[in-house]
């Protein structure tokens, strides 16, 4: 699929809010493993967060993945690796992002996974994670991020 055929497809697939699904935080986990083997120096902190993250809450079934990187300069050279390894994006999208760089992985014609490549620790990575701190209890989460 190509660039623009992926963002075409996203633009205009219809999303619908679904009940919990208690896979999703297993499906996070094997993605981040993935991203984590092939990754590893690159990626120092990968956490699951939005909606899907959120046990017993409805969402869209598209489980959304954040990376924390060094600087954006490391998330910059991480766009081709990426694309080779089963993620698309939108480079006209990314192009009108200052603090990250966002990706999609499909499988059987829809959207499964957001990537967000984000600076650790900066205004970014915490703000993203908040909604998350704020609806899950944080003794829930393996790691806590301090805000």
């Amino acid at each position: 699929m190509t660039e623009s055929e992926s963002l075409e497809r996203a633009i205009h697939e219809e999303v619908a809010l679904v009940p919990y699904d208690p896979q999703w935080p297993s499906l996070f986990g094997t993605e981040r493993e993935r991203l984590m083997r092939l990754f590893p120096s690159q990626l120092l902190d990968v956490q699951h967060f939005g909606s899907t993250a959120i046990p017993g809450m409805p969402a869209k079934p598209i489980i959304d993945i954040l990376a924390g990187v060094e600087s954006m300069a490391v998330a910059e050279s991480l766009v081709e690796p990426l694309l080779r390894s089963s993620y698309t994006t939108s480079a006209e999208f990314n192009a009108t992002l200052a603090d990250r760089r966002w990706f999609m992985r499909w499988a059987d014609g829809r959207r499964t996974h957001h990537l967000h490549l984000v600076v650790l620790g900066g205004i970014e990575w915490r703000r993203r994670l908040r909604f998350r701190t704020c609806c899950v209890p944080i003794q829930n989460w393996r790691t806590a991020t301090p805000f």
